[in-house]
């Protein structure tokens, strides 16, 4: 297929790299040069503007931070879309953006499809994304061969803004996940426990959870290198309580990690990844064990 990809950070640049081994063109535009190099090495084709990454493509991805970005890439693609083309965004944003954003594409000839991922860079550069769409079930049909070289898991849960009220559900669970493992760990620590074996011993039983197992391993490494930076967590428990604020839904669990996200970034750590909860306890109760 000939495709168009914009956004090449920790996450886009892993997923433009598995397209083009799965056999796909794909124009790629970028801010920095440096963003650039390594997927046109690999054989991406860097272009001049937004417009010029939709012309000849039949779906254009997109993976940016927050709404505004992804409203910008899409007036920059509209600009260069032929009708029908499909315009499929896998960044996490509001649900009602992604319907905004949608709507005014629609009436210029352009399909979207929100689609945001799980998985974390591990996942991008080994190509097992969970991919959570939503949008029209044909436009969907047409990027599915590119959503498989870049997911192991690919869903159409609904239409328009269905993918990112999945993606709000994911970060709900892996947000309280990550708060429960840190809380978890520094419980034993602080109790002269070795939080390594109580780890161990929770795998077993109805604990278990890839939060505890990936992330309980890394917490114990102590690797807070990121893989989904604290502040993109942030970010998206934002959204959460934004969405519910709307609904008038009561989330209490989401609530509080919502608030210990705003004190992890808000202690300097939001660079880190978003395991860095555990740090975040330890200087709550006195500071990290030897």
């Amino acid at each position: 297929m000939d495709l168009g990809f914009v956004g090449l950070g920790l996450m886009g640049r892993p997923m433009v790299l598995n397209l083009l081994k799965a056999g796909h063109s794909v124009r790629v535009w970028a801010r920095r040069e440096a963003a650039l190099a390594p997927v046109v090495a690999a054989g991406a084709v860097a272009c001049e503007s937004l417009a010029a990454v939709a012309e000849g493509a039949t779906v254009v991805f997109s993976c940016v931070a927050d709404a505004p970005d992804v409203a910008q890439v899409a007036d920059g693609v509209a600009e260069g879309a032929a009708a029908g083309l499909v315009f499929a965004d896998m960044s996490t944003i509001a649900p009602a953006a992604a319907r905004d954003i949608a709507a005014r594409l629609a009436e210029r000839g352009v399909r979207m499809l929100d689609a945001p991922v799980s998985g974390g860079e591990v996942g991008a550069i080994a190509g097992t994304l969970t991919i959570m769409v939503g949008g029209d079930a044909d436009a969907f049909e047409i990027a599915r061969p590119a959503f498989a070289a870049m997911g192991k898991s690919v869903n159409r849960v609904g239409e328009s803004g269905a993918g990112q009220v999945a993606k709000a559900c994911n970060q709900i669970l892996t947000g309280v996940g990550v708060a429960a493992v840190a809380e978890a760990l520094n419980f034993a620590q602080k109790s002269g426990v070795d939080p390594a074996r109580v780890r161990e011993a929770l795998l077993g039983g109805f604990a278990y959870s890839r939060i505890l197992e990936n992330h309980g391993q890394r917490m114990l490494d102590r690797n807070f290198k990121p893989g989904f930076k604290a502040w993109m967590h942030q970010k998206d428990m934002r959204i959460v309580m934004e969405e519910a604020h709307q609904l008038g839904l009561a989330l209490p669990a989401a609530a509080v990690t919502a608030q210990m996200f705003n004190a992890l970034v808000g202690s300097g750590m939001g660079e880190d990844d978003s395991i860095a909860m555990l740090k975040l306890l330890e200087a709550m109760s006195g500071g990290a064990e030897a």
